[in-house]
Formats: structure tokens, sequence, C-alpha cells
């Protein structure tokens, strides 16, 4: 502000400062140590028919002396962050997307029981250990002074009954989040944007459909990864049936094999840290 401002009447003090530009925020400014994480130790594979394997370096990270800043950092942005300023569909499901895959590789990189890696994320209890929360369970994650879960995250916004009255609820999220599994759809090596959400969110659910871990045509059956039996009612929602939802999402070819199908199978999940070499397709 110049010295003459100093004597202009309130009035016009005021009037001036409503017109001053505002910092607006941007995923792009939010999320940027995340951004930087992804770029530097995420691994991206196109297979042949077009599929997607990604993989993220943990181990690389951890001998990186930059990473225990970027993760303070981007932990500190998030936690004064209010998400009252989010504004429509395009700005808030990719907040919430990012939000998410941060906190999933900040969990894996910052609780490493006698400084070691876990090797899946149920090595923090759930599953092997039923009397400790799971990793999805805990509500650590701060966003503005509001403490999170990981489910609290994906079920209770993204996939939560306020999105779904708006509009909002898009069954290609559980393609987007990423569960630092090699069974997980592919942690991209770019965050999500206001601007990218809808072609990242086609894009991931195509080429994750793609992959063998995600749908498999065998003996006229489609073997599916098991997302399709965990949120099926959200695929149903969607699309009217897992099958529609996949027919609707699947590159040309893979329809044409679907429609060759009668019926549909759910493989194992892999739970597996998704560590480049937990992946036959990166050795």
């Amino acid at each position: 502000m110049s010295l003459r401002s100093l004597f202009l009447p309130h009035s016009a003090l005021l009037l001036l400062v409503a017109f001053m530009p505002v910092q607006a925020w941007s995923s792009e400014k939010v999320y940027g140590p995340f951004q930087k994480l992804l770029s530097e130790y995420v691994i991206e594979q196109t297979l042949p028919d077009n599929g997607l394997v990604t993989a993220f370096d943990y181990a690389e990270a951890l001998v990186d002396d930059s990473t225990e800043r970027l993760l303070t950092e981007q932990r500190k942005v998030l936690a004064n962050f209010d998400p009252g300023k989010l504004e429509g569909r395009a700005e808030s499901v990719a907040f919430w997307i990012n939000a998410y895959n941060f906190f999933m590789v900040d969990q894996i990189l910052t609780e490493r029981p006698g400084d070691t890696l876990v090797s899946s994320v149920w090595d923090y209890g759930g599953r092997i250990n039923p009397f400790v929360d799971s990793v999805f369970q805990r509500e650590k994650f701060n966003v503005g002074g509001r403490y999170l879960s990981l489910d609290g995250i994906e079920k209770g916004i993204l996939l939560g009954k306020e999105y779904q009255t708006k509009g909002w609820k898009d069954a290609r999220v559980h393609f987007a989040v990423n569960c630092a599994s090699t069974g997980c759809p592919p942690l991209r090596d770019r965050i999500y944007t206001e601007a990218n959400l809808d072609a990242l969110l086609t894009e991931n659910t195509r080429r994750a459909l793609n992959t063998q871990r995600h749908l498999h045509v065998e003996s006229g059956q489609m073997l599916v990864t098991e997302l399709f039996k965990w949120y099926e009612d959200d695929f149903i929602e969607s699309s009217g049936s897992v099958r529609a939802f996949i027919q609707k999402w699947a590159e040309p070819e893979r329809r044409k094999q679907i429609d060759a199908t009668s019926g549909m199978k759910f493989s194992e999940y892999e739970w597996l840290l998704n560590r480049p070499e937990h992946f036959p397709e990166l050795q």
C-alpha cells in the first residue's frame, strides 16, 4: 500500500482493500510438497496393452534428506488449511483424493516398526492384530485442525452422504485413492487438480482395468478386483451394476472381451506394500 493511501478517508480505504487481489488457493499450492515426492519417487510403467502399474520407492525416499522436510511441510499446510475454502465438485474431490494419498504415503514413511518399512499396511493392525485399529481407521490425520481417518476421508467424505446429495459422489474414486498395496489402482506421479480431475479419474480407471490385477478374462468369466465386491453398492449406484460400470469405463477392446463373458469372480487382493521390488512388471 502506498504512503498516499495512509491519508485516504476510512471509507476509501475499505473500498481499496475490497478490490485488492485475493491470494487464491490451488491444488498446486496446497500440495506442492507432496507433488515433489510424487515426481521423485513414483515409478510408472505402461504395459503392452496400455495398462498401468506404479510403485512408490519408499527406500529411496528415506535416504533423501529432503523427504522429512517435505512431509513436515505438507502436514503443516493441511493442518492449517480450511476445507471451507473449497468451492465446487472438482476442487473438493481433487483436494480429498490428494489428502488420502498423501496421508497414506506419510504413514508408511514415518511409522516404521523397528525402523523398518512394513511389508503390508495390515502390519499396523486390523486383520493380523484385530486388537489394534487398522491404518484405515486411525483418526490421526489433521486437516484444518480436525483429525480424520483414511476411511473417514474416503467413505465419509468422498463417498459420503453429503457428496451423494450434491451429486459429487463418483465411484471412480475407488480407482484414485491408493492404499499403498500392489493390488491398489495406480498411484500417479502427479496430484489431482480441479483442471485434471475428470480426465485423470477416467484414465486411472481405464488403465487399471487393463491390468490382470483388476480385470482378467478367463474361461468365459471376468476375474475382477475385490474392490468390486467391497464397494459393490457404489458401483451399482453409479452405473446400475458392476458389469455396467466396467463396460462404461473400460477401453473398447476390453469391452469386447467383457461382452463375451457370462459370469464374474473376484481375484484375491494383493496386500504387499507397493514397493518397486514387489511388482514383477518392474523387474
